[in-house]
C-alpha cells in the first residue's frame, strides 16, 4: 500500500514536470534509460505527467554494458508505453580514442561515456522539440557521484530531491519491475562496477549519514558521517555555478 505522503509528493513531481514542459513551449521529453532504478523512476514520472507516447527513452550502451540492462530497459519502456531506441555510443568512443595522447583509464573513459550520452540525449531533444529529463538522486548529487555536464546535466530533475533509499520506495509504488529494483546500483562505466563497492558504503548507510549531517548543521558525529562529509565537501564544485566576474562592474 502506498504511503500517503509519497502519494501527495508524486502528484507534485508530476505537476512540476508538466509545468516545465508547458512553460518551455516544448512537446516531448527525452530521457536516458540505463536499466537501473533511477532512470526507471524518473521515466515513470514523465510518462504519468505527459503520457508515454510523448516520452522518448534512449538506451546508449557501450561494450561494457550488460545485456540484462538493455533487456530491462526494453521491458520498462514497453510497460510504460513510451518510445524506446537502443543506440550504441561505441563508435563515438572509438573516435575519441584517436585523440592525441588519449589515455584509456576507467575514470577518463567513464566521464567521456557520461558526457557523450548527454550530448546524444540533447541532440534528440533538440531534433524533436523536447526537454532532457535527468535521473540524478539526492544522495549521488550530494556525494558528487556524477559527471559534471554528463549525467548531472538536464532540463528537468524529477528525483533530485529524493535520497536513493527513497527512490527504491517510489519504484515499488510506481510498479517498476522487481528485477530493476533489486539490481545492484551501477553507473555501468566499466565491467563489474558497482556503486556501493566503489564508494565503500551502502546506500542506507550513506542516506542515514546525510540525514544526520543535515540535521546537525553538517557536523559529523561518527566515522561514517566523517567519510560522507568529506565526499560532500570534495564535490562542492559540482553543485556550484562556474566562477565568474559577471556583475562585479
Amino acid at each position: 500500500m502506498m504511503d500517503g505522503n509519497r502519494g501527495c509528493a508524486m502528484g507534485l513531481i508530476e505537476q512540476m514536470i508538466r509545468y516545465a514542459v508547458w512553460s518551455s513551449g516544448q512537446e516531448r521529453i527525452v530521457i536516458g534509460i540505463s536499466g537501473g532504478v533511477d532512470s526507471a523512476v524518473a521515466a515513470a514520472f514523465c510518462c504519468r505527467a505527459i503520457e508515454g507516447e510523448r516520452v522518448l527513452g534512449l538506451t546508449l550502451p557501450t561494450t561494457v554494458t550488460p545485456e540484462i540492462d538493455i533487456a530491462d530497459a526494453r521491458l520498462l519502456c514497453r510497460q510504460l508505453g513510451m518510445d524506446h531506441q537502443v543506440i550504441s555510443i561505441e563508435p563515438v568512443l572509438d573516435a575519441y580514442r584517436e585523440l592525441p595522447g588519449f589515455t584509456a583509464s576507467s575514470y577518463l573513459l567513464g566521464n567521456l561515456m557520461a558526457r557523450t550520452r548527454m550530448a546524444v540525449l540533447y541532440y534528440y531533444a533538440n531534433r524533436d522539440g523536447g526537454l532532457v529529463c535527468g535521473t540524478s538522486n539526492r544522495t549521488e548529487y550530494l556525494l558528487g557521484y556524477c559527471t559534471k555536464f554528463g549525467d548531472n546535466a538536464a532540463d528537468i530533475q524529477p528525483i533530485l530531491h529524493l535520497y536513493k533509499t527513497e527512490v527504491w520506495d517510489y519504484a515499488r509504488d510506481l510498479g517498476i519491475p522487481e528485477a530493476i529494483i533489486r539490481k545492484p546500483p551501477s553507473a555501468g562505466l566499466w565491467t563489474g562496477q558497482q556503486d556501493e563497492s566503489e564508494i565503500g558504503l551502502t546506500y542506507p548507510e550513506i542516506d542515514a549519514a546525510l540525514r544526520s549531517l543535515e540535521r546537525n548543521g553538517w557536523k559529523s558525529t561518527s566515522p561514517v558521517e566523517e567519510k560522507v562529509l568529506s565526499l560532500v565537501r570534495a564535490s562542492e564544485h559540482k553543485r556550484l555555478p562556474a566562477p565568474t566576474l559577471l556583475g562585479t562592474d
